[in-house]
């Protein structure tokens, strides 16, 4: 057995390549027997060679060699220069002055640094990539469907056409058909007439051939004929066909028909972001760093007029709206507390959720109605209409879109689906296994988007917050604190997210709200006497809005610095 090649033999000396190794020369790199110690050294005596147990190997630094000095080792490293240098380079004036550093320490931070970098590949960075391949696929899915749809559109189209169509050329042969019955009609009775001339010239005809031997003169001069009467012919009918005009088949057809605008493939400028929370001070849209306030304070209280209040949105920094157990929606001013404007639900039903678009008009959601709906200029136009869902809770995306969580009508699954306009273009359901991502029953769902562009649902039934990525894929669970204010059960409500990408949710059963950061870590609570939080929102300088339920206020809460 080869001991060079077997796997299953021991270890073999590198110089004889027979005794067992137990030595190993840290400066070389060579496995030695005992015996060639001796051989090694006197093999190469330019070099220091550092000999240790087998076990020890790789313990001694290999210091690199000098680039200037030939056979000294560099065991300093200038910082100014940013390279290695040897004790003859300290000697000479080429490093005077500079700041130097023991490259063990430099080769220490170096691993340091490549270990933090190893780790942000592995934890955030990596992930991140199969979040973006993830985020690529489903719009590669969406696409397919959309372009089927566009597909579907098309030929149900030509079907249309080719119905209308058919319909034309059959109204187009029968009045041919009619037509002609109508002139065969008439070239019919104009034969019969001429046939019916023809016979009585053959009687006539065979009357004079009896009469040709007859000597009877008085027979004779009674005979008369109808020559002149026949001389005058009957006149020629010339039938006129209609003349078929065929519309002319160009290019203008397929206007009529219809057309396709161009498709694109733009870049948001955007992109994808880093699922991190570390602040690049580098990045200049990158929002400015705010620390937690150790005690938060309650700025302002707004009384509202509902029996009870459920929720609450920013639509600028001075006003809010609101909506509770009525019908009403109701706009106030933060600073002074008045009423500003109050609309009414088209029918007449409370709204269910409330949010303020990326242009500033307000939405809602009627679940007994089955629409979603937009308020612009104080008139409300229907977006959507479900047949087999129902909508309830809603938030406005960074982007413009609208996302919505349905319950189905047996109240039994629950559904995030987002909306460009009334254009439906994504739907957040199932995990990975094929399992619920949210629990039976919609009652108490809120949702709203981090900055990272995650997903984050409150879901009150499952004593949950669930975050999901832009893809719907699952990123953490959010099951509450131990050291919750009231020591109750985790029972979240209302949910919202500041600059910091922190989430924040309302918890009903202990009276405060839980702030946590974008990888679901607990950071704080806020209770500042709060009672029975529902609602939240945050105003564009990070203030917190909460509605009480009960108490039928809504404080302005400052929690961060």
């Amino acid at each position: 057995m080869d001991p060079r090649t077997s796997a299953q033999d021991v270890m073999r000396c590198d110089l004889c390549e027979t005794a067992v190794v137990k030595m190993h020369c840290d400066t070389c790199l060579v496995n030695l027997c005992t015996n060639c110690v001796g051989k090694h050294f006197s093999a190469d005596l330019s070099k220091p060679h550092t000999i240790v147990d087998f076990k020890d190997r790789k313990s001694t630094p290999l210091y690199p060699e000098c680039k200037f000095h030939n056979k000294q080792q560099c065991t300093m490293y200038c910082n100014q220069c940013g390279t290695s240098v040897c004790t003859k380079c300290l000697a000479s004036d080429q490093h005077l002055g500079h700041k130097l550093s023991e490259i063990l320490q430099v080769l220490d931070e170096k691993k340091e640094k490549i270990l933090k970098e190893q780790t942000e590949l592995n934890e955030i960075i990596y992930p991140t990539y199969q979040d973006i391949a993830s985020d690529v696929q489903n719009r590669m899915s969406q696409l397919e469907k959309e372009y089927g749809d566009l597909s579907t559109a098309i030929t149900k189209h030509g079907e249309d056409w080719h119905r209308e169509i058919d319909k034309l050329v059959k109204k187009l042969k029968a009045e041919v058909d009619e037509m002609k019955n109508t002139q065969l009609q008439i070239l019919q009775k104009h034969l019969d007439e001429i046939n019916k001339t023809m016979a009585d010239i053959k009687d006539e005809i065979d009357s004079i051939d009896v009469i040709e031997d007859c000597n009877n003169i008085s027979k004779l001069f009674s005979i008369t004929t109808n020559v002149d009467r026949y001389r005058n012919l009957p006149q020629k009918i010339l039938p006129s066909l209609p003349k078929f005009g065929p519309g002319r088949i160009n290019e203008e057809l397929g206007k009529i028909f219809g057309t396709l605008s161009p498709s694109s493939l733009t870049l948001d400028k955007h992109g994808y972001s880093i699922k991190t929370t570390q602040k690049s001070p580098e990045a200049g849209s990158s929002p400015p760093v705010k620390q937690l306030l150790d005690e938060p304070e309650t700025v302002v209280t707004i009384h509202t007029k509902y029996g009870k209040l459920y929720e609450v949105a920013c639509l600028s920094d001075e006003e809010i709206w609101t909506s509770g157990n009525d019908k009403t929606m109701k706009l106030y001013s933060i600073n002074q507390g008045s009423l500003l404007k109050s609309i009414t639900t088209k029918s007449g039903n409370r709204p269910w959720d409330i949010a303020v678009t990326k242009s500033g008009d307000l939405v809602y959601t009627d679940n007994n109605d089955r629409t979603l709906n937009i308020v612009k200029n104080e008139k409300i136009e229907e977006v959507i209409r479900l047949q087999n869902w129902k909508p309830r809770n809603i938030c406005s995306t960074s982007s413009g879109d609208l996302l919505v969580i349905m319950v189905s009508i047996d109240n039994i699954q629950i559904k995030v689906v987002r909306y460009s306009g009334s254009t439906e273009k994504q739907t957040i359901q199932f995990d990975d296994q094929g399992k619920p991502l949210y629990s039976s029953g919609g009652y108490f769902k809120y949702i709203t988007e981090n900055k990272n562009l995650d997903i984050c649902v409150s879901d009150s039934e499952a004593k949950a917050v669930v975050v999901v990525n832009q893809a719907g894929k699952l990123r953490f669970r959010y099951t509450g604190h131990t050291s919750a204010p009231k020591n109750q059960s985790f029972c979240p409500r209302g949910i919202t997210t500041d600059s910091q990408s922190h989430i924040l949710t309302a918890d009903y059963n202990n009276e405060c709200v839980h702030i946590i950061d974008q990888d679901g870590q607990f950071l704080r609570y806020i209770d500042c006497g709060l009672s029975i939080p529902c609602g939240l929102c945050i105003d564009t300088n990070d203030n917190l809005f909460v509605a009480q339920f009960r108490k039928q206020k809504v404080k302005k809460i400052k929690y961060l610095q």
